[in-house]
């Protein structure tokens, strides 16, 4: 890191919390950012980006510090909140102040935050952009910020935040600095790219879309009505196969929600997370997974970003994702940084073509995962009676009418 131009107290710090020597993408992004380029930065995940763009941004703030220094954009509020956590520990020495503004947490509390000017501004497109919106003196806040940096750009890029991200522009100086990272590239930032030529320093450290060596990416072809016996049967191997911990990635809220229910009625200890839960439950869950209390989190796709969980050995797609680069972020959440891992895809007869096309994408074919369908049947009974008591349990706690009104809302 020393090589880098880095300041001393961020070398020590890289030291002490383990890292002894900088990724490709920091290796090649953050003498760029120090030099003042903007930075296109594309890398697989879990390869480091968020150290890339930290480490210059706190150097330069070391240097002179004041308020609003970094506004840093994100698609998901879970991401936000990790970036927050990852901030505060590469500046520890700086004592930086670092605040979060995402949906779903006080309006009031977070605009008298921002207005204190904190160093550093994580936020989630809408919720930043209604805080300006609504209250005349914040645009001001931003003023003089130095660093614009989107994480997962090509997600915050997209034509949901178009709005959001117009408003925000317009509050920022034309002389920042923009640094974009991503893990997949996206023709909205080939777009960029073309727009910024000249300034922009543009790294990729692999060409359109990769999985990492180390992660072992298999499937399992059932029948669509024993899903959930399959499930029960891989979530009990667990142990055998040296699993600390899984992630299971589900398509809707409601198949998440109702998950949830079936494996609480089979006693395996799950959390869920999905966008129909309120910030604070949301933050609950993850908090109980990371600790190692909960060795199960089943979730949507606001799980599939950035999330940096080193204990998570299994991603399970109980779901086949819609698009391939959404299932590299997922399977992503597992062999990071060198680690290794395992993928797990469900397979039914409806996903055939979906994984073939991932397939095509990725480069490489999904190996068989054995199972022999004797033992996976074994429970059926069980698994389908707990299956009808968590679809009562469903109807009893109201969820139909609970979305229906969410939908209402929005």
């Amino acid at each position: 890191f020393s090589d880098l131009g880095l300041a001393e107290w961020a070398v020590n710090t890289c030291a002490e919390l383990g890292m002894k020597k900088p990724t490709q993408v920091q290796r090649h992004c953050i003498p760029r950012i120090l030099a003042g380029d903007d930075v296109l930065g594309l890398a697989q995940t879990g390869s480091g980006k968020t150290a890339a763009f930290a480490l210059p941004i706190l150097n330069c703030l070391s240097e002179g510090p004041y308020g609003v220094f970094a506004l840093v954009m994100t698609p998901t509020r879970e991401l936000a909140y990790q970036l927050a956590e990852q901030f505060r520990a590469l500046g520890s020495c700086l004592h930086v102040r670092c605040t979060v503004v995402v949906g779903g947490m006080d309006m009031i509390n977070q605009a008298q935050t921002l207005a204190q000017r904190p160093h550093v501004v994580i936020a989630t497109p809408g919720r930043i952009k209604v805080l300006l919106e609504e209250n005349p003196d914040l645009p001001a806040v931003l003023s003089k910020t130095k660093f614009l940096v989107l994480d997962e750009a090509d997600r915050v890029l997209d034509v949901g935040f178009e709005a959001e991200l117009r408003v925000i522009f317009q509050c920022l100086p034309k002389d920042r600095q923009t640094l974009l990272f991503s893990a997949t590239m996206t023709d909205n930032l080939q777009a960029l790219l073309q727009l910024s030529k000249n300034r922009a320093y543009f790294y990729e450290a692999y060409e359109g879309f990769k999985t990492v060596e180390t992660l072992n990416q298999q499937y399992v072809s059932m029948p669509k009505n024993v899903k959930d016996v399959y499930f029960l049967h891989i979530l009990s191997k667990m142990e055998d196969l040296g699993i600390r911990s899984a992630i299971v990635f589900v398509s809707t809220c409601r198949s998440c929600h109702l998950l949830s229910l079936l494996l609480e009625e089979l006693d395996q200890m799950a959390v869920a997370l999905h966008s129909h839960k309120s910030q604070s439950l949301r933050l609950a869950a993850l908090n109980r997974f990371k600790s190692g209390r909960v060795p199960i989190l089943l979730a949507t796709d606001v799980a599939s970003r950035g999330l940096d969980i080193p204990t998570v050995d299994l991603v399970i797609n109980y779901d086949i994702p819609r698009y391939p680069r959404d299932y590299i972020h997922r399977v992503g959440r597992t062999a990071r940084a060198g680690r290794g891992g395992l993928a797990i895809s469900f397979v039914t007869q409806n996903d055939v073509a979906l994984v073939h096309e991932i397939e095509s994408v990725i480069g490489k074919q999904l190996d068989q995962f054995e199972c022999k369908e004797n033992e996976v049947l074994a429970d059926i009974t069980k698994v389908y009676k707990a299956k009808r008591i968590a679809k009562m349990k469903m109807m009893d706690d109201g969820y139909e009418e609970k979305a229906k009104e969410r939908k209402a809302q929005k």
